[in-house]
């Protein structure tokens, strides 16, 4: 437990970030709130019991200093990451202290790998990208698959989700990622990340029961794509997207996730199925839970605590399933998870 552990949320104020807040106190941390808009900090800071709200921004670089004083570790909820994950980055390495974000936009994780490698590993820190539902969790589960493989032929991801309401975060940040692809796509294979124009294609994936066969967009390229071959040797990574998802996703008038409990979370459901083939073998991980954004704190939260008590394989700039023990961290999950391996 967190043991009354100060941790700063970046971005605590967004939708993602209110999720981390309350995983956080019920994990036994004190979340300390930050983010540019001081009002919306303050009257968040006034719901949640007067925690401590320290306004800072990723172009004044003191106030990021101020932010994360004496704080055991940062999660960076504040997208697009493209802007803000390098700065926050750069204010944990001067704090000493570790870093974790939920980014899923691919080019952003890929800047992190990039551009922080080697000072992360130089000074003996840890900063884990993509520590969320897209990236992380297809990482834990692709790595808990692999088991006592050394590596594999291909890996597969497809997310089963019954809706997706995207938040005005996950719109900007697929803004941002269109730019910078210039209208590209993306994939992984043959080993490294190709961009492409070419149509993706729509086929039938066997998802397990209750949901059964689906109809999904072929290589829906997610952050998995860059998690995953980070550590494991897969010259291809695919991923997949139920296409009433998609199609929400892309539909400008699809409103944000509503609640229908008491923790916040939207109706949405997920399955999401790995699977991973060598010399014609294969190997499956399924998980599902409830709604995406929700369950992305737990994700996040875990990987803070783990890092804090030192239940770590490595340090550096590592995606989830290298740095974790990835099948108990995945239990650990539990009841934000169901779990299932299939060899």
């Amino acid at each position: 437990m967190g043991s009354g552990l100060t941790v700063v949320v970046f971005g605590a104020y967004g939708h993602t970030g209110r999720f981390v807040v309350a995983q956080l106190r019920d994990r036994g941390f004190v979340p300390v709130l930050s983010g540019r808009d001081a009002g919306r900090l303050a009257t968040l800071a006034a719901s949640e019991g007067g925690l401590e709200a320290r306004p800072a921004s990723v172009d004044d670089p003191a106030s990021l200093d101020r932010a994360l004083a004496g704080a055991a570790a940062v999660v960076n909820c504040a997208g697009p990451f493209a802007t803000t994950a390098a700065p926050v980055i750069e204010a944990a390495l001067r704090a000493g202290i570790p870093y974790v974000d939920v980014a899923a936009e691919i080019e952003a994780n890929v800047d992190t790998f990039t551009h922080f490698a080697d000072r992360a590993r130089a000074a003996g820190a840890v900063v884990v990208p993509a520590m969320a539902f897209y990236g992380g969790f297809g990482d834990l589960l692709a790595t808990a698959a692999m088991g006592d493989w050394t590596s594999a032929d291909e890996a597969h991801v497809a997310y089963g989700l019954s809706s997706w309401h995207p938040t005005a975060g996950t719109r900007a940040s697929g803004v941002i990622s269109g730019q910078r692809r210039g209208g590209r796509r993306v994939r992984y294979a043959n080993g490294r990340l190709e961009y492409h124009h070419d149509d993706l294609p729509t086929l039938e994936w066997p998802f397990p029961g209750p949901m059964g066969p689906r109809a999904v967009i072929g290589e829906f390229s997610m952050a998995d794509i860059v998690t995953i071959p980070s550590h494991l040797s897969v010259p291809s990574v695919r991923t997949y997207m139920t296409v009433e998802a998609a199609r929400d996703l892309s539909a400008p008038d699809t409103p944000a996730p509503a609640p229908v409990d008491a923790s916040g979370r939207s109706a949405q459901t997920f399955l999401v199925d790995v699977v991973v083939r060598s010399d014609g073998r294969e190997r499956r991980a399924v998980a599902s839970g409830q709604d995406i954004y929700a369950v992305t704190a737990p994700l996040a939260v875990e990987a803070v605590d783990r890092i804090l008590t030192g239940r770590t394989r490595t340090f550096g700039v590592a995606s989830a399933g290298e740095i974790f023990d990835a099948l108990g961290f995945l239990r650990a999950l539990s009841p934000h998870v169901s779990l299932e391996l299939l060899t």
